[in-house]
């Protein structure tokens, strides 16, 4: 696989710029407090699908061979991949079928129905999803969209940060959540070209470690796989997006779910905004990390907003105490 580099983020921001409106930077004084510094949050739940891989699913769907049009494409998701993949396919005419646990969120999965997927329930996680999408794309020929070992998904995916570094080009630290880590990657690369002093932080829960332990570790590794939040469970680790964090990600933070979930309060409560699990957990690393931030200008990825009512129930239950 090629690893995308920033002319691939440049003419991927010209190939969604059609389709996608630019998502506001905006800070908020209570968030601000809370933190400790100067924080900036890139709203990505305003997407039209409520998540940021709608960048990648245009950019690659848009080059997609007219051979590969016709045998239409296949992927597996939690819900925000499979939404991305399911809105550029309607963009484009092309038949998308997604692959999801049975337990999908049902949001999720009703808001790819009504893009026009066909939605396939299959296993208890999203890797047996993964496998049993991977086995239909073999079977049937169609055209399988990984969700993290796709340069044009990730170059697609990056030009969120290219966004924010052009709305506020002094931004020195940049967090963003890390599933499969397209758009972790995707950080890394924008960084690095603009202005290689930003450091990128990477978040994700304890409870499904995977992308953490194979950075750590410096080699693809599997781990239990238990989040509530769908945008971080993954069991297992993907290459092309490890390959690019192995070079270029500067830290990464494990937090705890009860975290990620006193964070999407905060986010509802202080800026305002409806972040799903995965949203949230820049905001809950910036204040895991508040003391060793201060005085840096922050930009945190909300990558997501996409929750289910269950768990917005669960976050605001787990905080009505406090």
């Amino acid at each position: 696989m090629k690893v995308p580099g920033f002319k691939d983020v440049l003419l991927a921001q010209r190939q969604i710029r059609p389709y996608l409106p630019r998502t506001p930077l905006h800070s908020f004084p209570a968030i601000n407090a809370l933190v400790g510094t100067k924080v900036y949050i890139k709203h990505e739940n305003y997407q039209p699908v409520g998540a940021f891989k709608v960048r990648g699913g245009i950019n690659l769907i848009s080059q997609l061979s007219p051979e590969e049009q016709a045998r239409g494409v296949i992927a597996a998701s939690t819900g925000n991949h499979g939404q991305s993949v399911a809105f550029a396919a309607r963009l484009f005419g092309v038949k998308a079928r997604i692959v999801v646990p049975q337990k999908a969120n049902p949001g999720k999965v009703a808001a790819m129905q009504g893009l026009g997927a066909e939605v396939i329930f299959h296993g208890a996680t999203f890797d047996q999803a993964r496998l049993h999408c991977e086995t239909l794309a073999q079977e049937h020929g169609y055209r399988y969209i990984h969700s993290g070992d796709e340069p044009l998904l990730i170059a697609g995916v990056a030009t969120e940060v290219l966004e924010m570094l052009e709305d506020q080009p002094s931004l020195q630290i940049i967090i963003v959540p890390i599933g499969g880590g397209s758009g972790a990657a995707g950080a890394c690369i924008v960084a690095r070209a603009v202005n290689p002093a930003i450091r990128v932080i990477g978040v994700q829960s304890e409870a499904s470690p995977a992308a953490y332990e194979s950075w750590r570790q410096r080699k693809l590794v599997e781990a239990p796989n238990r989040t509530f939040a769908e945008g971080l469970a993954t069991g297992t680790a993907f290459a092309l997006p490890q390959a690019i964090l192995w070079e270029a990600l500067d830290d990464f933070v494990l937090l705890r779910d009860e975290e990620i979930l006193q964070a999407m309060v905060w986010m509802v409560e202080r800026a305002h905004t409806l972040a799903e699990g995965a949203g949230a957990t820049p905001l809950a690393a910036a204040y895991r990390l508040r003391n060793e931030l201060k005085g840096k200008k922050l930009g945190l990825v909300c990558s997501g907003g996409n929750t289910s009512l269950e768990h917005l129930r669960q976050a605001l239950d787990s905080t009505k105490d406090e």
